[in-house]
């Protein structure tokens, strides 16, 4: 399947905690995802992952809230990038 990197970047938010945003642009939809996009939004602090919004085969899109995995209903990119730094900030609050 033919794909185009349409984003790969890393925001540092402290010394200890980082976001890491890699977008694809995919030929055609992932099986069990309506879209043609392929993605992982990380958010890692103090060494472990504890968000992420991804997709893969098989699974279609989904999030990691540490150790949770639960479904995401995916709209639009700006929605997706939306509701993840939404998810971050609700997090780097609670500490």
């Amino acid at each position: 399947m033919k794909a185009e990197l349409l984003m790969r970047e890393r925001f540092i938010l402290s010394s200890r905690a980082f976001v890491e945003i890699v977008i694809w642009k995919l030929s055609q939809p992932l099986p069990d995802s309506g879209h043609d996009f392929k993605y992982r939004f990380a958010y890692v602090a103090n060494q472990r992952c504890v968000l992420r919004f991804d997709n893969e085969a098989g699974k279609g899109d989904h999030k990691h809230l540490d150790e949770i995995e639960v479904p995401y209903i995916f709209s639009n990119l700006a929605t997706l990038q939306a509701d993840f730094w939404a998810e971050v900030n609700k997090r780097r609050k609670r500490k």
